[in-house]
């Protein structure tokens, strides 16, 4: 195989008007190889778009796995957001999360669809997200379980808030999770403060299981960067795709 056919890519710069956030949205959409608008395709949304598609290598990923592991081709959204308010966006507890939230389930996918051959079936879409992006991926498909059902967190920050949500459930067994926790990420340091988040993401596991969670959790040596997501991603993309 060519090396070059990884990467050539095409990415379509998109921008939605979110009414529930008042303001506009960036967006990076990446179209597989032999893209046709005749065709249909799954879809996975990214949280911290720009970031995924940049350091997270996406783009690249989705090449490698469908000319060398026959993976079906999929879309994949990249939702950008200002770091300045990526925390008030990202966190239960944050004044904007509700908004985000909203414009996420009501304003996004409608528009994605609009626009695009992806499948309209929960089974066909995907939410991935670091960090904060794997704790509002997890919280949207707990408030949004008509639209959402599968979800890959990459050291997802499921803190006090994420845990009272998720003991909130009786019956997560229609939830399809994929985690992953670096191990030396004991000392998390964020807007926050500092966290041990691979005992915040055993606890989350627990809290999953015991509620019949179709879970696949993984810890490996890592710390909390992209340099140790991007090696995750393949893999967990595949979970979903094959």
């Amino acid at each position: 195989m060519d090396d070059s056919l990884y990467y050539k890519r095409t990415i379509v710069k998109e921008t939605v008007f979110s009414h529930a956030l008042g303001q506009e949205r960036s967006l990076r959409v990446y179209l597989p190889p032999g893209y046709n608008e005749l065709l249909s395709y799954p879809v996975i949304y990214c949280q911290d778009g720009e970031d995924f598609f940049n350091f997270g290598r996406i783009a690249t990923t989705m090449n490698r796995l469908i000319f060398d592991d026959n993976v079906e081709p999929a879309i994949i959204v990249g939702v950008d957001v200002d770091k300045t308010v990526r925390t008030s966006e990202y966190a239960p507890e944050g004044e904007r999360f509700g908004a985000y939230c909203a414009f996420f389930a009501e304003e996004l996918i409608p528009f994605i669809e609009d626009h695009y051959p992806v499948r309209a079936d929960l089974n066909e879409r995907i939410l991935a997200g670091d960090s904060l992006g794997g704790t509002v991926s997890l919280h949207l498909a707990l408030d949004y379980r008509s639209l959402f059902c599968q979800v890959i967190s990459l050291s997802g920050a499921f803190l006090q808030t994420t845990q009272e949500r998720i003991e909130a459930e009786d019956d997560l067994s229609w939830l399809k999770l994929s985690m992953v926790i670096g191990l030396d990420e004991t000392e998390v340091t964020t807007e926050r403060g500092t966290f041990d988040f691979v005992e915040a993401n055993r606890k989350t596991k627990q809290l999953l299981v015991t509620r019949s969670c179709s879970l696949h959790y993984e810890e490996k040596p890592g710390k909390h960067i992209w340099g140790f997501w991007q090696n995750e991603l393949p893999g967990m993309l595949k979970r979903f795709l094959t």
